[in-house]
């Protein structure tokens, strides 16, 4: 039985034990691990100083048991999701239990996110080249690749996501594959769920997969877009009903919200060095604070509805990858959505156009900024950014700013080929 969390570099780490001893922790035993291991980085085990956290001291895995299932690619396995606790309950520093306080808050306002990642990934030969050379959504694509991407696809099925499309994307070997929403927590682990399945049974067709942003500097970037939407009940609240085809007022606030901090929430959301590699103009990236309705070049994207003539049904966050934890993430989502809420803010006008085109005057004008360019500049936005910091708490904050600085000053001067060789299995 593998007990897994994932850790502040966004790396998905297990401890297994056998399942002769299940029994006692059915009845509530857990297991142990140095209370370090927030604060290690994606190169190395070593802690990050200034995290507050030593190699002295324990925290425990506490299995949440509606999370059980067994891996379809791994027979004798099966794996449930853990949060960390200390002695005396829930740890300040787990990042499971902080979305878990962000869908309280929500509640709190009588609503609820749901949402889902839309994943991009490659899948390569064993000598790391790609598995084909196809464009996007070339139909050849499928076939070169069938087997192992029914085998994922199957796979996910057999742990509770379901997979909706599979297509070609950009970059040769690369392939995006939507699942269907889920309450918050629940996309969360989906999101660990789909990272475990794709690259194992990529590994047992004897292929890579990759889920890093950037493989390769001169081909198309992966991305981990997150669409959400917010519901009251069983009502969506996405669209406005005097205009289905517009946002309502609550999701406009959220919106807002998002796009405000969103220079900050970029240091959760999108959070490596290798990140902001794929954040560039005219990459469908998503590289300025700007949003709108079907605009690809949006951090913030409004899909159309996909039956002419039905409300809007969710938002999508372009700003989104694979080497974020799922539970910061979004949870630092619902945090940013929520001030929005809160302070009744506003969005600016839509923008119908590559915003890289808009001549810089009138981009000033309308407040359309660039994006942080680098990782050191997303980490510099959420040290100013009170909200998310506090939303955080004082430990937890302390502790992921820590690890990413780390990695910041580790990573950012390491040649690009150095760097994929490290991170290409990492993600």
């Amino acid at each position: 039985m593998r007990f897994l969390w994932t850790d502040n570099a966004g790396l998905i780490r297990a401890k297994a034990v056998h399942t002769v001893f299940l029994e006692r922790y059915l009845e509530g035993e857990t297991v142990g691990i140095t209370a370090a291991a927030p604060a290690l980085p994606v190169m190395y085990d070593a802690v990050a100083p200034g995290s507050g956290l030593t190699p002295a001291g324990e925290t425990f895995l506490r299995p949440d048991w509606e999370t059980f299932v067994l891996l379809p690619y791994a027979p004798g396995w099966a794996s449930v999701r853990c949060d960390l606790w200390g002695e005396e309950g829930p740890w300040a520093y787990c990042p499971r239990t902080f979305l878990q306080r962000m869908v309280a808050e929500a509640a709190d306002h009588g609503l609820r996110l749901m949402g889902a990642f839309e994943n991009e990934f490659y899948l390569l030969r064993p000598d790391g080249t790609p598995l084909d050379r196809t464009v996007f959504a070339q139909a050849s694509a499928l076939d070169g690749a069938s087997a192992v991407l029914v085998a994922i696809t199957a796979a996910l099925e057999a742990q509770g996501v379901l997979v909706e499309q599979v297509y070609a994307e950009s970059g040769g070997g690369q392939f995006e594959m939507p699942v269907r929403f889920a309450d918050a927590l629940a996309a969360a682990d989906h999101q660990v769920v789909f990272r475990e399945t794709v690259r194992a049974v990529a590994r047992q067709h004897d292929l890579i997969a990759t889920l890093l942003p950037k493989p390769w500097p001169d081909r198309a970037g992966s991305g981990a877009h997150l669409h959400f939407s917010l519901w009251r009940g069983d009502e969506n609240l996405t669209a406005d009903p005097a205009d289905p085809q517009r946002l309502s007022p609550v999701m406009a606030n959220f919106c807002a919200g998002i796009l405000t901090h969103l220079p900050a929430l970029m240091a959760l959301t999108t959070p490596s060095h290798n990140s902001y590699k794929r954040f560039l103009p005219h990459f469908w990236s998503g590289a300025f604070t700007c949003w709108g309705y079907g605009n690809r070049e949006g951090a913030i994207r409004v899909p159309a509805s996909l039956r002419p003539g039905t409300p809007l049904s969710n938002v999508e966050l372009k700003t989104s990858d694979q080497t974020a934890n799922p539970y910061l993430s979004l949870g630092a989502v619902i945090a940013a959505g929520l001030d929005g809420i809160r302070q009744g803010l506003t969005l600016p006008e839509p923008v119908a156009i590559d915003p890289a085109d808009l001549p810089e005057e009138e981009r000033a004008a309308r407040g359309i900024r660039r994006l942080p360019a680098s990782l050191g500049e997303a980490i510099a936005a959420l040290e100013q950014d009170q909200v998310l910091l506090t939303a955080l708490g004082p430990d937890l904050a302390r502790a992921y700013l820590a690890v990413r600085r780390m990695e910041w000053e580790g990573l950012r001067d390491l040649p690009h080929e150095e760097e994929t060789a490290l991170l290409l299995e990492r993600y």
